[in-house]
This record gives structure tokens, sequence and C-alpha cells, in this order.
């Protein structure tokens, strides 16, 4: 009987490409809330940026504890159970009227976030692949979360147009509860040899917390989480704030852009779009050449372009190229990153060691969210976060450099 993971587009691969498309559309339409919010109940920025902070320390706190009830109790169980509370968090937010109550049920939406996300789909996709084919499947999940990204923040834009912010949460929440007809695609075998099978998660666990490449890989997520979750939340307000007007008769005003308002989820919706020919280049790639250089690689790049993104004067031209530029190196780090620990550590513990790594992505996500929101109403720019994401992106390129990338030895069978 042929090996259905011989062929790369398993149902497995397409559901877990729906489920973090809508997850995902979700989740990169908040900074478009940001200003709507915050001036509707005459908050300081700092306020709904804490709340989009804890979103992301929820994510990546609930990422290993979800990977591990999908270890143990299943796959689709988990999914389920992520998708349920991603969806009431939705609604609740929707009632929310006080900084608090923002911030206490954005925990809600983070934890659904990791049930619906990278750490459980990307698992079940990896052990539904073959060796030959796993690299790449990983990589068109992570393109199918930049397709949602496409589509999610110039959504809640349209949406915004005609109806309130809370509206538009209810209907993001109908969504959620809608992708679970999806479900029964995700079935997946454990996929694993048998040294692996005969080794509990504590000790596979105890293995890699000793490996110092781990920590290496662990720590070089940090930056990655960093950058995308403050460009995400943040970069609409910059680019409405800093673009100056855009001509009736520019180029940008010639393909919809006709505001900066516009120009900034449209900003957004281009990073995602330039991510998924950049996220697949890196799942290509990842299959032929050594995954840690390429990660050091596309950390330099993100340095390099946010660097000099920053130092030149702000313009909608700019906003576009700066776009396109660090949208090619967006995502390009979850496949690597991903594939890497499965390589090193194995499929059958995949979902809850990624899930650890992850959640220092999303401590990073935390602080780039949360201190973008407090410079600005301290400095009234954004600046210095700019350049702290920059500082950290170049140490993610040197940390990955020692990473020791070859299997690691499991106890005899």
């Amino acid at each position: 009987m042929t090996d259905s993971r011989n062929s790369i587009m398993t149902p497995v691969l397409i559901g877990g490409c729906i489920f973090i498309l809508l997850s995902f559309a979700v989740r990169a339409s908040f900074g478009v809330f940001q200003i709507p919010i915050a001036d509707e109940f005459g908050w300081a920025r700092a306020e709904f940026s804490l709340a989009i902070a804890i979103q992301n320390l929820a994510w990546g706190i609930g990422q290993p504890i979800f990977g591990a009830i999908a270890e143990k109790i299943g796959d689709r169980k988990a999914i389920l159970m992520g998708a349920i509370i991603y969806a009431a968090g939705l609604v609740l937010s929707s009632f929310a009227v006080t900084p608090t109550e923002h911030q206490i049920y954005e925990i809600l939406v983070g934890f659904g976030i990791a049930g619906t996300g990278f750490g459980v789909i990307l698992a079940v996709v990896g052990r539904a692949s073959s060796d030959e084919n796993r690299s790449m499947s990983l990589a068109i999940v992570t393109a199918a979360g930049s397709a949602g990204q496409v589509i999610g923040a110039p959504t809640a834009q349209y949406l915004l147009g005609f109806m309130t912010w809370q509206s538009v949460f209810l209907v993001f929440a109908g969504v959620m509860i809608a992708v679970l007809v999806c479900l029964p695609l995700m079935r997946s075998p454990v996929v694993a040899n048998k040294a692996e099978l005969e080794e509990s998660m504590g000790e596979i666990l105890i293995k890699a917390f000793k490996d110092p490449s781990y920590t290496l890989i662990f720590l070089g997520f940090f930056s990655c989480g960093y950058q995308l979750a403050f460009i995400t939340a943040h970069f609409p307000a910059f680019v409405r704030e800093l673009c100056g007007p855009i001509a009736p008769d520019g180029l940008l005003a010639s393909v919809g852009v006709g505001t900066t308002s516009a120009l900034g989820a449209v900003a957004i919706s281009l990073i995602g779009a330039a991510n998924i020919a950049g996220t697949l280049l890196a799942g290509w790639a990842g299959k032929r050449w050594s995954k840690k250089y390429l990660l050091a690689g596309i950390y330099t790049g993100r340095t390099i372009v946010a660097a000099l993104f920053i130092m030149m004067p702000i313009t909608p031209t700019s906003v576009i190229l700066f776009s396109l530029a660090m949208g090619s190196l967006w995502l390009a780090t979850v496949p690597l990153t991903s594939g890497l620990v499965a390589h090193i550590y194995g499929l059958r513990y995949m979902g809850t060691l990624y899930g650890i790594v992850f959640f220092s992505h999303q401590l990073g996500s935390f602080l780039g969210v949360w201190l973008g929101g407090r410079m600005y109403d301290t400095y009234g720019s954004y600046s210095q976060v700019w350049w702290l994401g920059v500082a950290i992106g170049a140490f993610s390129a040197i940390v990955h450099l020692p990473v020791r990338e070859k299997p690691l030895e499991t106890k005899p069978a």
C-alpha cells in the first residue's frame, strides 16, 4: 500500500492550512483596532497595547500546554478546545468597556490562538508528512498563516467601515466556530522510531533542556516574536501618524490607497503577501541546506531592512518597500525553526518541544507590543522600540551559528 505521506497535498495539510489561515487572519487584524478602541474610550495607547501584549504572552504560555494536550488526548480535541476558547475570548472582548476587561479577555484569545496555531497544527502536519516532504509541508502551512495576514487586516478595516469594532469581533468569533467543519481532516499517525516511542515526554524534555542547542534555538526565536508582534500591533498607527497625505493622483491612490489609514492596513497585507513566497522559499531551502545558517541569514536580513527603514524618511513609498522586504523574511523562520526542532529531537513530542521554543517567541511578542505602547505614550515616538528590535535581531542571527544540527541520540531500542 502506498504511504499517503508520500503525497505532499494530504487532507491533513489542507485542513491545517485552513485552520492556520483563518486563525491568523483574525490575529493579524488586532492592530487595526488600536486607534478605534482607544478613541472610543479615550484610553492611552498603552492600554490596548497591553491587551494585545497579554494576548501574545498567553499564546506563548498556551502553546506547549496545547502541544502536550494534543500528544496526550489527541490533536483534534486540542484544536476543538482552542477554537471554542478563541471564539469565547472574542465574544467577551466585544462587550469589554475597560482596559482591564480587554486585558483579561485577551488571555482567552491568546490560548485560543495556541490551540489553533502553529504548535499544534505544525506537529500534526509534520507527522503526516514524509521525511522528503516535511520541510515544504511545514512551509506551506506557515504560508497559509501569511495568507491569513493578507486578508485579516484589510477585512477588519473594511468591516469597520460599516459596523462597530464590537460587531467585527462577533463576526470573527463566528469564523472561528465555522472553521471546525474542517476538524475531521486533522488526523495523522504518530510517526516516530521505536526508541522515540519508548521515551517518555519527561525524558525527552530533560534531554532537550540539557542540550545547549535547544537553549540557543529558544533564545534565537525571541527576536522573531518581538519584531512581528510590534509591527502587527503598531505599524498601522505608526504609518497613519508619520506618513504625509497621499497625493490624490499618486501611484498609491491609483491602486486604492488614498489615505494613510488605509495604507497601514495595506502594509500589513503586503507583508503577508510577500511572506507567502518567502516562507515557501525557506521550506524549499530547508530541505537542501543547513537550517541554522538559513535562520542566521534571515535574522541578518531583518536587521538590515529594519535599520535602513528607520534611518530613511518615512514616506508611503518607503512603507510599501519595507513591507515587501520585511514580508519576504516574516514567517520564514517558522518552518526552519520547527523543522530544526523535529530534526534534532524527533517527531514524537515535536508539538511540546516546539511549543516551549515558541514561548520565547511570545515573550518577545509581549515585550514588542507592550513596549511599543509604553514608549509611544512616554516619548511620542516608536524610534526606541525600532532600534531595540534591530539589536535583538542581530543577536538572534549570532546565536543560531553554534547550534549543533544533528539528531539527538535516543536511548537504545
